[in-house]
C-alpha cells in the first residue's frame, strides 16, 4: 500500500489475563513488545530502518504518559481481546467498502451491449483492476498535547514557506534571480508547468492544500520525509479510520477523548467556496477524479462525500464560452472550483499532456481568463522536488526571513562541488533522488556493480542528483498481523489547508505502519494507523483558525444537489442493472441447483427433464456453453462444474461473481451519491462470492456448501440493497435511472427464462416441475399456489408472471413502472420515443388473453415464443435509446469558445 498522491460493531466485554491460556495478560504483551524493541539494532544497513524512539516506552521501558490508557485496555483484553478488536476492525473496514484499489493492469472493463439472452452485458477484458480492502492497525498512534504544538506550529510554518516559494516561482522569481535556487533544479522538473506562469488563485495563498510526511528519528525530533503539493492523498482515508477506530475501540476513545479532526474537513469545505472567482453568486465546487480505477479512488469519494461537493471525473465537464461547465442531462451548469486529484500534467490535453484522456480540453485557457480556480493550482507539484528541497531553508529566510521549525534529513547535491564528494563517497548510506523527478534509489540496496554504475551516471550530470540520509522511524505498538503486541515502524501524514488568515492543519492525520526492509526508505506501507492528538490538561481552545466568513444561502438548496451528469446516470442505471442481474441469477442458480440434487440419483423419473432444460436457460441468459449440445446426461454429469463456474467464476460473462464484481464497480463509481448502509450489503455480498478460487475444491459437500451460501448470501444482499435505495435514496433522476435500469434487466432476464422453459411442450410430469421451478426464479411460487391450488398451467402462469399488474415481479408492472419512470425524467415530453416504445410494448401486452399462449404448432408455443421475443428484443432497444439519448457523451469535436448555445440550470 503507497498512497502517492455503519453501525457499531458487537460489544467486546473487558478481559484479563486470567481468562485465557498460556498467561495472555498485559504484562506478557508488554514483555513480548520490549523483547522485540531489543532485538532491534538503531540502525540495520542490510534489514532496512529501525526504531531508535519508542513511542509507546521510554529508555526505562516504562509506559509513556501519553499511552497510560491504552495499556490499561490491552490489560483488560489480552491477547484474545486483540485478536477480536482486530477482527472487529477488518469487518468494519469492509461494511464501510473502504478500499485500496491494486493497479494489476492498464485499462479498465469496458462495457458493450452483447448478443446473448441476458441483454447489455459487460466484457472483462484484461484490464479490470480489483480493489482490495483497506489495510488499518486497531491500535492508534497518540501524540502527546506537548508533541502536537511542535508539530502544528511547524506544519503551518512549512505550509507558509512552501506557499512563498509556489508565489514566488510563478511570479517575481527572486529565489532564482538572486542565485540561491539554481535555475535547472526548477526548469528540469516536470511538476514546473511553464503553462502555469500567470495563473493564480484567488486571496492571499497559492497553495491551498498542502500534505507533509513526518518521522522522529533516534533523539525523538519530528523530521520531515515528503511534501505533498501536487494533489495530496490521504485525507479521506484519515477520515475513515477515525470513524472505524473509534467504533471498534470504544472504551478507549472514551477514556482518551482525542481531539476530532472533523473541524478540518469543515474548514476545506469553506475554504473550497471562498476559493471561487469573485464573480460567483453561489459557487459551485466539484472534486475531480481520475476515476474508480485510481489507488486512491476511495479517499476522494469519501472525501468529497464528506465535503458535499459533485465527484466528477474528466467526461462530466467541457469547457464552453471561456467558462467550465459540468454536464447534467442535456443541460449544463457553471463550475467555480474544482479541487483537483488529477495530477497537474494531465489536466488539460491541449495546453499540457497530449495523450491524457484525464482532463479537460480547454482547462488552462479558463484558468488564464480566471473564470474558474483549480486547487491546488496547476504547477504546483513543483514544490516535491528534490532539489528544491534542498535549498528550502535558503528559501524560507530569502522569502520569509524564517528557519524551517521542522527539518528534513541533511541532503547533499550534486552541483556542489563538496556535496557531490559526500555524495559519491556515501552512496551506500544515503537515500538516492533524481531532480528530475524520477523513482528514489535506495543506497543499501545496491551490489557493487550497480553502485559503480550508478557513480558514473552521477558524475556525468553531477547536477541531476540529490542524495539525502535515510529516514529514521520511530517504533509504536501494532497488533497488525501479529499474535499478540509488537512494535512496528510509523510515520504519518499531516494535512493543512489554506484559510484568509493562514492555514489550518488536520489535528491528526494519517499514521501508517511502513513496509519491512529497504521498502520503508521508498515510503512503502503495510497499514494505515488512526492518530490520536491528546488534549492539553488544560483546556484550551481549538487550534483551527475561524472559518473564513462565507454567505451561505439559509433555505435555497446547494446549486449542485440536482446535478446528475451522464456518466453518474450510466453508473446508476448499470447499478440498477447489476443488482437485477445479480438477485436474478443467484434465485435461477439456487433453483437449479436444488434440482439438481433432487434428481441426480433420480434421473429415470419424468421431472428429472428440469435439471438440463435450467442448465440450458442459464446458458441462453448468460451467452455461455453450459454443455448443451444436444446432449442432456453430459450437460448433467458435468453440471456441478458448470454450477460452480457460474457462480464463482468472474471471467465468465454473466455470472454471479462478474454480475456482483460489476455492481461494486458502478456503486464505488457514484459512491458520494450512496447511502452509507449500501457498502454493509456489498461487503456481505462480496465476501460470499468472490472466491479466489475459479474451480470447484474436491469435496463436493464443501463445493455445495459453498454455492449455498453465496446463492442465498447474494439473495439477501440484493433484496437488502433494493431496501436501501427504496427507503435511504432520494427519489430524484439519479434514482429513476437506476430503477429504469432494474426494471429493464428485469423484464428481459424474464423474457430469456420463460423462452428456454415454457415455449416447448414436454410430458406432464416434467412441465410441472419446470413450470414450478420457473416460478421460483420468478419469485412468485406462493403467489400461484394460492391462486391456481397447485393445478400447472402456462396460461395461469402467463396470468399472473406476465399480465398482473399487481404483481411487482410480473411484466405488465415493469412496463408500468418503466413508463413512470420515463415521465418523470426531465426531458420527458410524453412521446419521446422511448415512451413511445414502452406504451407499444404495454398495448400489445394488454391485446392478448392469456389462453391464446397455450396454442401448440409443432410441439412449441409459438405465441408466446413470439410475444416473448418480441418483448426482448423491445427493452433492449429501449436500453439502446435511453443509452444514447441520456447517457452518451457528445461525440465529435466541439468548439471551445463558440456561441453561446446552452441551456443552463436555473
Amino acid at each position: 500500500m503507497v498512497l502517492r498522491a455503519s453501525g457499531p460493531p458487537e460489544p467486546i466485554p473487558a478481559m484479563t489475563g486470567a481468562g485465557f491460556p498460556n498467561g495472555a495478560g498485559a504484562d506478557d504483551l508488554l514483555a513480548q513488545y520490549r523483547a522485540a524493541r531489543g532485538q532491534q539494532s538503531l540502525f540495520d544497513v542490510r534489514g532496512g530502518p529501525s526504531s531508535g524512539y519508542d513511542e509507546f516506552v521510554d529508555a526505562a521501558g516504562e509506559v509513556r504518559p501519553a499511552w497510560q490508557e491504552l495499556a490499561a485496555c490491552v490489560e483488560q483484553r489480552g491477547r484474545f481481546g486483540l485478536e477480536r478488536l482486530r477482527s472487529v476492525v477488518r469487518g468494519l473496514v469492509d461494511n464501510d467498502g473502504i478500499t485500496f484499489m491494486q493497479v494489476d493492469r492498464q485499462s479498465g472493463p469496458e462495457r458493450s451491449d452483447s448478443a446473448n439472452g441476458s441483454g447489455d452485458a459487460v466484457t472483462n477484458g484484461d484490464g479490470t483492476q480489483v480493489p482490495g480492502p483497506w489495510q488499518l492497525d486497531a491500535l492508534p498512534l497518540l501524540i502527546s498535547a506537548a508533541d502536537w504544538d511542535t508539530l502544528e506550529s511547524g506544519l503551518v510554518q512549512r505550509s507558509r514557506v512552501m506557499d512563498a516559494v509556489l508565489t514566488d516561482l510563478y511570479g517575481d522569481r527572486r529565489s532564482i534571480t538572486s542565485g540561491v535556487l539554481p535555475p535547472q533544479l526548477v526548469f528540469s522538473h516536470p511538476g514546473y508547468l511553464r503553462a502555469a506562469r500567470g495563473i493564480a488563485v484567488p486571496g492571499r495563498h497559492q497553495l491551498f492544500l498542502h500534505g507533509v510526511d513526518i518521522s522522529r528519528d533516534a533523539s525523538g525530533e519530528f523530521l520531515v520525509n515528503a511534501d505533498w503539493t501536487q494533489a495530496p492523498s490521504g485525507a479521506g482515508y484519515a477520515l475513515a479510520d477515525r470513524r472505524v477506530v473509534a467504533h471498534a475501540f470504544p472504551e478507549l476513545y472514551e477514556r482518551i477523548s482525542p481531539r476530532p479532526a472533523s473541524p478540518w474537513a469543515q474548514a476545506l469545505r469553506l475554504a473550497l467556496i471562498d476559493a471561487a472567482p469573485e464573480s460567483a453568486e453561489e459557487p459551485v465546487v466539484v472534486v475531480l477524479s481520475p476515476g474508480i480505477h485510481s489507488e486512491t479512488a476511495f479517499d476522494q469519494a469519501y472525501l468529497a462525500s464528506v465535503l458535499g461537493f459533485p465527484l466528477v471525473e474528466s467526461a462530466d465537464l467541457v469547457v464552453r464560452d471561456g467558462k467550465l461547465w459540468m454536464r447534467s442531462l442535456g443541460t449544463l451548469k457553471r463550475v467555480d472550483v474544482v479541487l483537483r486529484r488529477v495530477d497537474a500534467a494531465y489536466a488539460d490535453p491541449l495546453d499540457l499532456r497530449a495523450n491524457s484522456r484525464l482532463g479537460v480540453v480547454g482547462l488552462v485557457e479558463v484558468l488564464r481568463r480566471g473564470a474558474v480556480t483549480v486547487v491546488n493550482t496547476l504547477g504546483s507539484g513543483i514544490l516535491e522536488s528534490p532539489g528544491l528541497q534542498r535549498f528550502l531553508p535558503e528559501l524560507a529566510d530569502l522569502l520569509l526571513g524564517e528557519s524551517p521549525q521542522l527539518n528534513m534529513a541533511p541532503m547533499y547535491w550534486g552541483g556542489i562541488d563538496v556535496e557531490r564528494s559526500h555524495l559519491l563517497s556515501h552512496l551506500p548510506s544515503l537515500l538516492i533522488r533524481p531532480v528530475n523527478g524520477g523513482e528514489p534509489i535506495v543506497g543499501p540496496a545496491l551490489s557493487n556493480g550497480e553502485r559503480e554504475e550508478l557513480s558514473s551516471r552521477i558524475g556525468a550530470n553531477p547536477w541531476q542528483w540529490v542524495g539525502q540520509e535515510l529516514p529514521q522511524f520511530s517504533s509504536a505498538p501494532t497488533d497488525y498481523a501479529s499474535n499478540g503486541l509488537s512494535a512496528g515502524s510509523t510515520g504519518m501524514r499531516l494535512f493543512s489547508v489554506a484559510q484568509r488568515g493562514g492555514y489550518a492543519p488536520m489535528v491528526g492525520g494519517l499514521g501508517y505502519l511502513l513496509a519491512q526492509g529497504n521498502a520503508a526508505y521508498r515510503m512503502n506501507t503495510t497499514a494505515a494507523k488512526d492518530i490520536w492528538v491528546r488534549t492539553p490538561t488544560r483546556a484550551t481552545a481549538e487550534r483551527i483558525p475561524a472559518p473564513p466568513s462565507v454567505e451561505l444561502p439559509a433555505i435555497n438548496p446547494s446549486p449542485t444537489w440536482a446535478i446528475s451528469s451522464p456518466r453518474v446516470l450510466s453508473d446508476l442505471f448499470w447499478l440498477g442493472r447489476y443488482s437485477e442481474r445479480a438477485e436474478s441469477m443467484a434465485r435461477l442458480l439456487g433453483v437449479t441447483r436444488e434440482r439438481f440434487h433432487e434428481f441426480r440419483g433420480r434421473q429415470d423419473l419424468p421431472g428429472s427433464e428440469c435439471v438440463p432444460v435450467l442448465l440450458n436457460a442459464l446458458g441462453r441468459i448468460t451467452g455461455t456453453d453450459t454443455g448443451a449440445a444436444g446432449d442432456d446426461a453430459e450437460m448433467i454429469a458435468i453440471a456441478p462444474t458448470t454450477l460452480w463456474s457460474l457462480t464463482a467464476d468472474r471471467h465468465r460473462a454473466g455470472s454471479l461473481a462478474q454480475s456482483v464484481e460489476r455492481l461494486g464497480l458502478s456503486a464505488r463509481a457514484v459512491r458520494d451519491q450512496m447511502s452509507n448502509d449500501t457498502w454493509m450489503v456489498l461487503a456481505a455480498v462480496d465476501r460470499a462470492v468472490m472466491r479466489p478460487s475459479r474451480t470447484p475444491p474436491d469435496s463436493h459437500s464443501e463445493g455445495d456448501g459453498y454455492l449455498a451460501a453465496a446463492h442465498s448470501q447474494t439473495l439477501a444482499g440484493m433484496l437488502a440493497l433494493s431496501g436501501v435505495a427504496a427507503e435511504s435514496m432520494v427519489h430524484d433522476v439519479g434514482w429513476t435511472m437506476m430503477d429504469i435500469g432494474k426494471r429493464i434487466e428485469r423484464g428481459i432476464w424474464m423474457a430469456t427464462l420463460m423462452r428456454a422453459t415454457l415455449t416447448t411442450v414436454r410430458s406432464p410430469g416434467a412441465e410441472q416441475t419446470i413450470t414450478e421451478s420457473t416460478l421460483v426464479a420468478c419469485e412468485s411460487s406462493v403467489s400461484y399456489r394460492r391462486r391456481t391450488l397447485g393445478k400447472v398451467s402456462v396460461a395461469a402462469v402467463a396470468d399472473l408472471v406476465l399480465f398482473d399488474e399487481e404483481n411487482p415481479r410480473s411484466m405488465a408492472y415493469q412496463f408500468e413502472r418503466l413508463r413512470v419512470n420515463l415521465k418523470a425524467l426531465p426531458s420527458s415530453s410524453g412521446s419521446t420515443r422511448p415512451e413511445r416504445l414502452i406504451d407499444e410494448v404495454a398495448a400489445r401486452l394488454r391485446r392478448l388473453d392469456p389462453a391464446d399462449l397455450e396454442d401448440v404448432t409443432d410441439g412449441t408455443r409459438a405465441e408466446l415464443d413470439g410475444l416473448l421475443n418480441g418483448i426482448h428484443t423491445d427493452l433492449r432497444e429501449l436500453s439502446r435509446l435511453i443509452t444514447s439519448a441520456h447517457l452518451s457523451l457528445p461525440g465529435g469535436m466541439q468548439p471551445l469558445w463558440g456561441p453561446d448555445e446552452r441551456r443552463v440550470v436555473p
